[in-house]
């Protein structure tokens, strides 16, 4: 993070500047093209890997009709790969031109967890459902940009309760990460879980996993930038290796069932047909606005809503206020040049991902990345676009990768985001303990909803037992309200013989 006189060294656009240079400010802001560039290359280097985790998250996974994304009965990964890079690429190409900033965008980790696992699976819900709530909340947060609401909102929820909802969601990230490469397996009664296959790391595409992450791990203690695409890419390549000299197979036989345990997850790992293809962009629309409704009820529907944009919009405004203090772009308030230019793409950015179905894009502090090469501008956010759009015709290279190459990557970007723990203030009860519940339940319930839901509802409840109710916003009382409801919605319904 900067320090203080550095965020405060906004400049003005010289006034003889003229083309590339008079658009983006690139000497006012004391940098140069080729900075720009530079800093866009390392950006999109670092962030790459949603090109691949993405499908691995979403385009895996049934929703509650048994589909997969797009409507088929067996994963589409190019499909999801192509349609995730092309959006990222427009999205970071409009941050650039519009709001002049060096803030990449694409789908959201922890959203495209929430969308896949505490969305679309639940009861009667389907993609299209599921993809329609992100559209709303993108409206939504639009609209809240527009009319200058987002300040009341931001200010409704505590402060740690935000951070504890990101490092819950880290927890999360890590433990679907460990699961999907069969690090960690459902046992036969007993304990929750447990190592490997019958407590022991059976199999070599569990020692896949253990490399890619010691691999990982190595990197990022470098600081090497591009640590987690360089860890991806360097398991991918062993598990081919692997797989060309052991024969190894996959888990599940053709018709779904689980024949062999040491196998490899999702995909067996072999060098594909042709590199690059024709993308296909079937998923583009392919989403039902008010679809989940019908499906969960008003309430619940809400509340879904409500948990969208909760998460989107609190990263984004700390991740556009970090990224102008390490660039020295904010002014003495902390605020950056066009923040509402960059929350309004943002929140754009929100619809197109659930209209494209590939999730809710977002604004990644991996562009900190490119800040470190020099970049100061949106050309250096071109830059990381155009590099999107290419990647747009190498979606086939993800058949390629198997879970257990790329789930090394979960873990890392999950102790990443827990590192935020620390700024919990675990001496204080009144907000520790809603921390801990939102954090804790996450992973023990699979629901990111549910850990949410669980720390307001307490930290509402502690203040009033602390005499204290005057203290919470009233928009935390409303959501409060509304996640009983959520939680007792069952016995609401029998009542009510719905």
């Amino acid at each position: 993070m900067a320090n203080s006189s550095r965020a405060t060294t906004r400049t003005t656009p010289s006034p003889k500047a003229s083309g590339l240079d008079g658009f983006f400010s690139i000497t006012a802001r004391g940098s140069t093209i080729p900075r720009e560039i530079r800093g866009g290359l390392a950006t999109f280097f670092t962030m790459a890997y949603i090109v691949v985790l993405n499908p691995l998250i979403i385009g895996t996974q049934t929703d509650s009709s048994g589909a997969f994304l797009g409507g088929g009965s067996a994963p589409n990964l190019p499909m999801v790969a192509a349609t995730t890079a092309l959006v990222a690429g427009v999205m970071t190409i409009l941050m650039g031109v519009v709001a002049n900033f060096p803030l990449a965008m694409a789908t959201g980790l922890g959203l495209n967890a929430f969308v896949t696992f505490g969305v679309a699976k639940l009861p009667e819900m389907t993609w299209a459902d599921a993809m329609g709530l992100v559209v709303l909340e993108g409206i939504i947060i639009t609209i809240l940009v527009l009319t200058g609401f987002r300040t009341a909102v931001f200010h409704a929820v505590p402060a740690q309760l935000k951070t504890a909802i990101s490092v819950g969601i880290g927890l999360f990230i890590a433990i679907i990460g460990f699961v999907d490469a069969g690090f960690v397996r459902k046992s036969a009664g007993g304990p929750l879980g447990e190592l490997g296959v019958g407590g022991f790391l059976a199999g070599w595409p569990l020692l896949v996993f253990v490399i890619g992450l010691f691999i990982t791990v190595a990197l990022l203690v470098r600081n090497v930038r591009g640590a987690i695409l360089y860890g991806i890419l360097s398991a991918t390549a062993l598990a081919i290796i692997v797989e060309a000299i052991g024969k190894i197979g996959g888990q599940t036989n053709a018709a779904g069932e689980r024949v062999n345990p040491t196998g490899w997850g999702l995909n067996v790992p072999k060098l594909p047909d042709a590199i690059a293809r024709t993308p296909d962009f079937s998923l583009l629309g392919d989403f039902n606005l008010l679809g989940s409704f019908k499906a969960i009820g008003l309430v619940s529907a809400l509340l879904l809503v409500f948990t969208l944009l909760l998460a989107d919009f609190f990263d984004t405004m700390g991740t556009m206020v970090a990224i102008g203090a390490e660039a020295g772009l904010n002014d003495a308030e902390g605020t950056p040049p066009h923040a509402e230019r960059i929350l309004l793409v943002d929140s754009v950015g929100a619809m197109a991902g659930g209209a494209a179905s590939v999730s809710s894009n977002t604004s990644y502090i991996e562009s900190a990345s490119g800040v470190g090469e020099g970049a100061r501008t949106g050309l250096a956010s071109v830059v990381t676009g155009v590099l999107f759009l290419v990647a747009t015709f190498l979606a086939p290279l993800v058949e390629i990768v198997p879970y257990e190459a790329a789930t090394p990557a979960l873990v890392v970007v999950g102790f990443l985001m827990m590192q935020q723990v620390k700024d919990i203030d675990w001496d204080d009860i009144e907000i520790a303990l809603p921390a801990f519940l939102t954090i804790i339940l996450m992973p023990f319930t699979y629901s990111i909803a549910v850990g949410i839901g669980a720390g307001f509802v307490v930290y509402v409840l502690i203040k009033v037992i602390k005499g204290k109710a005057s203290a919470v916003h009233p928009l935390m009382w409303i959501t409060a309200a509304l996640f009983v409801l959520y939680f007792a919605i069952d016995p609401v319904k029998s009542v009510l013989g719905v």
